[in-house]
């Protein structure tokens, strides 16, 4: 008879048949790492998966995780680390990030570092740019009744899936020095990005790629706006 170290109940299986604690927890050694590494990028429901099945059919696997299935896919911070990793690598590597955001302005102000950031850190500003998308998709889409919090784990998966795409063709702007192969990328991107969220609602009515297209369009405006208006407000209280 064992006792269960987190709900205190005896037992006589592997497992608690309260709360699932095993018997026994595996010491953490080399077999146990590699085990979780497998576990992470293996090809059924692991990194590899996840990103597979996004590429074919994302709305219908996202609207699956939020209300029918969550074990199928990476949870969303999982993904966004590993995605973030794998972009930060590719990107020290070929340096394509000027390829598709560039902002040149030599001027010391808040809003000029807000920016060069931004250039220089669009992977992880993608993902911030998310927020503004959400809350726009939120608006476009009310009546299907998703939440922020679903609309933002969407998002998540969907800009990730935008930053292996620029990984990706940032690797081959780094072998073919092809000069508009990330303005290519980023056009790809937005064309997922919209497609994804499209169909996500309903893929089969053109209208919601429509209002995927202006959630997305006006998601970049708002969080442009923002970043402006943030560093300009720091510019003049600084002077004062």
């Amino acid at each position: 008879m064992a006792i269960c170290n987190t709900c205190n109940i005896e037992f006589t299986s592997k497992f608690c048949p309260n709360c699932g604690q095993p018997e026994l927890i595996k010491r953490i050694d080399g077999h146990y790492i590699i085990h979780e590494i497998q576990h992470i990028l293996h090809f059924e429901y692991g990194i590899l998966y996840t990103i597979r099945e996004l590429f074919t059919n994302p709305g219908e696997n996202i609207r699956n995780y939020l209300l029918v299935n969550r074990s199928r896919l990476v949870k969303p911070i999982i993904f966004i680390i590993v995605t973030s990793l794998i972009y930060s690598l590719c990107s020290s590597l070929f340096h394509f990030e000027d390829g598709y955001v560039n902002y040149l302005d030599n001027q010391k102000t808040t809003t000029n570092t807000l920016f060069k950031w931004i250039q220089e850190h669009y992977g992880y500003a993608n993902i911030i740019m998310g927020i503004f998308i959400a809350l726009w998709t939120k608006l476009f889409f009310r009546k299907y009744n998703y939440n922020i919090f679903e609309i933002l784990i969407l998002l998540c998966f969907v800009m990730v899936m935008g930053m292996l795409i620029y990984s990706i063709f940032g690797i081959m702007h780094g072998l073919t020095h092809y000069n508009n192969t990330m303005k290519i990328a980023g056009v790809v991107g937005f064309i997922y990005t919209t497609w994804a969220i499209g169909q996500f609602y309903e893929k089969g009515k053109v209208i919601n790629y429509v209002k995927a297209f202006f959630a997305y369009v006006l998601g970049m405006i708002t969080f442009t706006m923002t970043a402006k208006l943030i560093g300009t407000t720091v510019d003049l209280l600084i002077k004062n």
